[in-house]
This record gives C-alpha cells, structure tokens and sequence, in this order.
C-alpha cells in the first residue's frame, strides 16, 4: 500500500545476542578495523583502541556495521543508523529469552556502549 500519507522511511530492529569465545581475536580483529579507519581522529582512535581492548561489546560494536546489512538490497538507502553493545547474562532456557518477544523498555535509547554507534548519513 502506497499512498502520499504512507511515509516511506522504515525502521528495522534487529537484536542478536552472541558468544564470544575468543575476546582476543575479536579485539585483534577490532583494531583492524581501526587502523584502517583514516577518518578517524588521532585522539578519538586512542580512546577506541583502549576501550576495544577492555570490552568485548566495544570491539564488537566496532565490527558491527548496518550499513552492511542494506547496502546491497535494491530499492533501499540508509538514511540514518545507530546501534549499541553490551554485555549481559544470558540463559538461553529462561523463558525470558523467548524469540519474538519485545523488550519491555520499547524507548528510543539504548542502554548499551554506543561504540562504532551513531551513523547518520
């Protein structure tokens, strides 16, 4: 259905819950990914190397790019992304972690590192 009140932008949510088995291998490929970064500022750089280092939900926010996941999709152009990583207990049989249901703070902020974060475009 398209009609002149249908507004064209959508926005997708999508939460992944991971296991890292090998902190060392994803801060390692983090700062890749860094270093190769050459618009990022010398002192903005420094800060993201540390905390990659630290934290493996700041080295996975920095490899975690959306654009990634529309880039090639036809018809579709990012006009703004953000996203977040943090660190959490997870018991995959608490009924809690059931698929398709929705967090109970549906808010606009997340509560998570902001990392690799905010991209408008």
């Amino acid at each position: 259905m398209s009609t002149p009140e249908t507004s064209r932008f959508v926005r997708l949510r999508v939460e992944l819950v991971v296991e890292v088995d090998d902190s060392g291998d994803l801060a390692a490929s983090a700062l890749r990914r860094i270093a190769e970064d050459e618009h990022m500022p010398a002192e903005e750089r420094l800060h993201a190397e540390t905390a990659v280092k630290e934290d493996d939900a700041e080295a996975l926010a920095y490899l975690v790019d959306p654009f990634d996941l529309v880039s090639q999709l036809p018809g579709v152009e990012l006009s703004q992304a953000s996203w977040s990583s943090e660190q959490i207990d997870y018991d995959p049989d608490s009924p809690d972690w059931e698929s398709g249901e929705d967090d109970e703070d549906d808010g606009d902020t997340d509560a998570g590192t902001d990392g690799a974060g905010g991209r408008g475009l």
